[in-house]
């Protein structure tokens, strides 16, 4: 990598405006003695009377400078191997007894010259990139460096003449694990610092001898720059001068062993494009315009607003736009169809594309692949534009064992359990995090909040819950042991979660998070403060493995798998769920929403968009992947993207790819229309059956009410006939009742069966009630009526 790296654009001004004897400076730097003996020799002498010296020679070091003492073997190969712990310490400058010793590492260097105000001084080499020198000076002023390469010579602030750039209560909270904006204590930070512009670079390596930060600021050699240890902490610090954004570096970290890993920052904000993986200094310049719906979002709480989301992966929607295109385009795509939200696969910063980002090895930066961070804040800001929240999903569950990354990260176990048998993952080949460490609990929390403060997020959808709440997940007897308690699940796990919840509902006002939680776990979405989990919304796994297997079985054999779509009723309120038919369920084999439908193709689509009037009626939120919205019959690619081109005028099938667009535009209208299909989702008063025996039928029919009592009648018919004269039990104080949506609409692809006037009820007992509709009922469709 270093042959590759050019110096930062920083350096390479630097040396470009520093030319190799400077006039000024020679002026002020002639006279072999102090200011103070210049006025003594003519006390009438100001600075504009002082001799100057020839333009065209180099002046002379001060009388008196002397070789500084000598390093102790120890300490000067701590120093050059990386191992030291206070290298402000032995570098820099310092008054002692006799002067001021100033000593240098810049390896490469051919001369090093402290330059100050009336003061020149060329330092002696003592080797190994180390120069030094003893100066008769009363006190240390402030001074630069002269440092001359063969073919370059630059001027620069000395980096270890700088006090700590991180402050105690940082440093007081880093300990306790409760610095709730951990990105802005640690990672590289541009800065000004005892008035001079630069980056501090901060890290928390607590089992590492000696930590050095390099980068093409220094070629990418590693020597040049050691940093400190801020105490007990385990956070090491270097203030950088005239380093600044658009550098690249990586940590160089000397292990227990003396052994030497170079790492990427885990707090980086912004890295190279993959499969380049340096960090990158980086600063928001970015100027929000959500101000209007940063405000209002927490009007409502989402398990009791409309709420349906498009999921997408970002780098294979349209492949190949970045950031900025996307916020072109996307807005207005999700905005035609009535999505309330849209929800990322996750855009943090990943190695390998094919794991879609469930993969994270910088937590904190946005993948580079499709712009910087601020071009990430510009895609928001427009879908916030748009009237469309953002939701990402947020992976704490493991990481990738990259070398360069977080496993080891410092020579031992650190971000990952000390436990191998609780470290490894069975599923993924990936590392566990150490929940209960106090650090990585912090690191999480804190990126939690920082996706919601930093890119206005509106949600966050956690991955794999399941698999951290069980200290069984995927393990056989003997590879797992039981909580303090006896017990399978990880208290560890369930405390991180409780506090990641807490902490981002107190600070993000408006702001949801969401589990993908697949197992009975008691409380996901019950407040923290009562025993839960805490988070606003759970997938709903089971209602999407259950309908989904009923709606794959042909019709006729259907009646047998009939409960498959009541069942989710049993336990519909004892969360709030969201109903989700996202990439896992179009990969893999799994088949695209539409091909897991039997039949011809008429019948397919037909299946595929009464199911959706069903989902989108039933009780519970509305996920619905990318390409499931116009019925691509392949499953998705992260290579390919969405088949866009069935919908090209010229494909002679294009009409019912965008018949069932149209729906899915539809429903999300009528969704949002109608309070009775979201207002009480997660209440037993918000649902009531009508037909969940019709076996033989294939017929459902239910009830949904608003809080002001207003009602919305979803009746769905999966078989491929018409049934003519379909009683349907009503509440008798609805005097009529329109149609409001029907899947089977000749526009959307269907046979175009509808009811085209009101119908109204007749005294004739059905299901329970003394009156009903006489309906007809579509094929392989599914009709909302309201009052």
């Amino acid at each position: 990598m270093s042959a590759a790296r050019q110096p930062s654009p920083t350096v390479r001004e630097e040396a470009a405006a520093v030319p190799a004897a400077e006039p000024e400076a020679v002026a002020a730097a002639e006279p072999a003695a102090e200011p103070e003996a210049v006025a003594a020799a003519d006390p009438g002498a100001g600075p504009a009377k002082r001799p100057r010296a020839p333009r065209a020679r180099r002046a002379a070091p001060p009388h008196g400078v002397r070789p500084a003492p000598p390093l102790g073997g120890e300490e000067r190969a701590r120093l050059l191997e990386g191992r030291h712990h206070d290298p402000h310490g032995v570098l820099g400058a310092r008054a002692q007894r006799g002067g001021v010793v100033f000593r240098v590492l810049r390896p490469f260097a051919k001369t090093v010259t402290v330059v100050a105000k009336g003061l020149r001084a060329e330092l002696f080499d003592e080797g190994d990139g180390l120069f030094s020198g003893l100066l008769p000076l009363t006190g240390v002023p402030d001074y630069r460096l002269l440092v001359a390469y063969d073919s370059v010579e630059i001027e620069v602030d000395d980096p270890y003449r700088f006090l700590p750039a991180l402050g105690e209560l940082d440093l007081h909270l880093i300990g306790e694990g409760r610095h709730e904006e951990l990105w802005t204590a640690l990672g590289a930070r541009p800065m000004e610092h005892q008035g001079v512009a630069g980056t501090r670079f901060t890290v928390w390596a607590p089992n590492a001898q000696g930590v050095r930060v390099t980068g093409d600021f220094s070629y990418w050699d590693s020597l040049a720059h050691p940093m400190r240890s801020l105490g007990s902490s385990g956070v090491w610090e270097l203030f950088l001068p005239g380093v600044g954004e658009g550098t690249l570096y990586k940590y160089d970290i000397t292990r227990p062993d003396g052994s030497h890993t170079l790492r990427a920052d885990p707090m980086a904000q912004y890295a190279e494009v993959p499969p380049a993986t340096a960090s990158v200094v980086t600063a928001s310049r970015f100027v929000w315009q959500d101000a209007e719906w940063m405000a209002t979002r927490a009007a409502r709480p989402a398990h009791q607003a409309p709420f349906s989301v498009y999921e997408l992966h970002l780098a294979s929607w349209r492949p190949g736009l970045s950031y900025r295109q996307l916020a072109d385009q996307l807005p207005a795509y999700v905005k035609e169809l009535g999505f309330t939200h849209v929800e990322f696969m996750p855009v943090a910063e990943h190695p390998f594309g094919g794991s879609w980002g469930y993969q994270v090895t910088g937590f904190y930066a946005p993948t580079s692949r499709m712009g910087t961070p601020d071009d990430f804040r510009l895609l928001v800001d427009a879908l916030h534009r748009a009237g469309i929240g953002v939701i990402v999903d947020w992976v704490p569950a493991h990481f990738p064992r990259d070398e360069w990354a977080l496993a080891e990260f410092d020579g031992r176990p650190l971000y990952e359990h000390q436990d191998p048998r609780r470290a490894a993952h069975p599923d993924w080949g990936t590392l566990e995090f150490d929940y209960g460490r106090k650090e990585v609990r912090n690191f999480l929390v804190a990126n939690a909040v920082y996706w919601c403060q930093e890119f206005h997020v509106d949600g966050l959808r956690v991955d794999a819950v399941a698999s951290m709440l069980y200290l069984d997940y995927s393990r056989d007897e003997g590879d797992w042991s039981p909580n303090e308690h006896g017990g399978r699940e990880d208290l560890d796990a369930v405390a991180l979660l409780q506090e990641m919840n807490a902490t981002v509902y107190r600070r993000c006002p408006g702001v949801v998070t969401i589990a993908e939680e697949s197992t009975a776990w008691d409380g996901v979405t019950r407040p923290t403060d009562s025993g839960g989990l805490g988070f606003g919304l759970k997938w709903n796994m089971g209602w999407m493995h259950d309908t989904l297997r009923y709606v794959s079985k042909e019709p006729v054999h259907r009646k047998y798998h009939h409960h498959d779509m009541t069942f989710a009723m049993v336990y519909a309120f004892s969360e709030n769920y969201v109903l989700p038919i996202s990439h896992d369920e179009v990969v893999h084999g799994k088949r695209a929403l539409v091909s897991k439908m039997p039949g011809d193709w008429w019948q397919q689509r037909a299946t595929h968009r009464a199911y959706l009037g069903f989902m989108w009626a039933h009780p519970g939120k509305q996920l619905l992947f990318m390409g499931q919205e116009f019925a691509q019959g392949s499953e998705w690619s992260e290579a390919y993207g969405p088949d866009w081109w069935v919908l090209d005028p010229a494909y002679p099938a294009a009409g019912d790819h965008r018949g069932v667009r149209d729906l899915v535009r539809d429903l999300n209208r009528a969704y949002g229309a109608a309070p009775a299909l979201w207002e009480r989702d997660s209440v037993p008063e918000g649902f009531a059956w009508v037909e969940a025996d019709a076996s033989d039928d294939n017929v459902f029919a239910f009830l949904r009410y608003a809080q002001d009592g207003s009602q919305l009648l979803c009746v769905s018919n999966f078989s491929p006939v018409v049934r003519h004269g379909y009683r349907i039990g009503v509440p008798e104080e609805v005097p009529q009742w329109r149609e409001v949506l029907n899947t089977d609409m000749e526009a959307y692809g269907g046979s175009g069966v509808h009811h085209a006037r009101p119908l109204r009820p007749e005294p004739v007992p059905a299901q329970g009630r003394a009156v009903s509709l006489r309906m007809t009922l579509p094929p392989m469709a599914t009709v909302w009526l309201r009052p």
